[in-house]
């Protein structure tokens, strides 16, 4: 990449703009469809936020379109290990639209919420990547994060329609020290 392509590069990624997702933005994280089905998952994150337990964190382009999100529980009303509201956080559904990828919005992404968790005095981030998702763990390990254990990635939640889902998608758990 020359000088030209790498100024082109950073011009775009500067028009982007990382903040909180606003309520009525909800269903702009279902992608136009793609994600429909976790409509309320996504209202309980919203919620979770709303209560001080979560930070949903948005990538928007010039016309205001979702291109990117991560949302981090900072407490966790199930597992303490994995937020515990003090010095642990857990990161989930972080995403980034394929056409944006490898051009340096997901590592804005992530410094953003790592920056911003470190004003909170957090001192440990955790979070799940699939066994199917080698890109995205090399992603992480490329960023400090290092695996710690197996995880079977069973879960489960009610779809936009009302049908319970199961889902297992196994991998690992990874933290990095803030």
């Amino acid at each position: 990449m020359d000088s030209t392509e790498t100024k082109a590069a950073t011009n775009w990624l500067d028009q982007i703009v990382i903040r909180h997702l606003r309520p009525d933005e909800l269903t702009a994280l279902e992608w136009d469809g793609a994600y429909s089905h976790f409509r309320r998952v996504y209202a309980r994150a919203l919620q979770r936020a709303q209560n001080g337990l979560a930070v949903l964190w948005v990538a928007v382009d010039e016309a205001e379109t979702l291109i990117g999100q991560v949302f981090v529980l900072l407490n966790s009303e199930f597992d303490p290990q994995l937020a515990n509201g003090e010095d642990r956080a857990f990161i989930h559904s972080f995403r980034v639209r394929p056409e944006f990828r490898s051009r340096g919005l997901g590592e804005r992404l992530l410094q953003v919420t790592e920056a911003d968790l470190v004003a909170r005095k957090f001192k440990i981030v955790g979070l799940n990547v699939a066994d199917d998702n080698s890109a995205a763990r090399r992603f992480y390990e490329r960023h400090g994060y290092r695996p710690v254990m197996k995880v079977s990635g069973e879960w489960s939640y009610t779809d936009h329609l009302g049908a319970e889902r199961d889902v297992k998608e196994p991998g690992w758990r990874l933290i990095k020290n803030l």
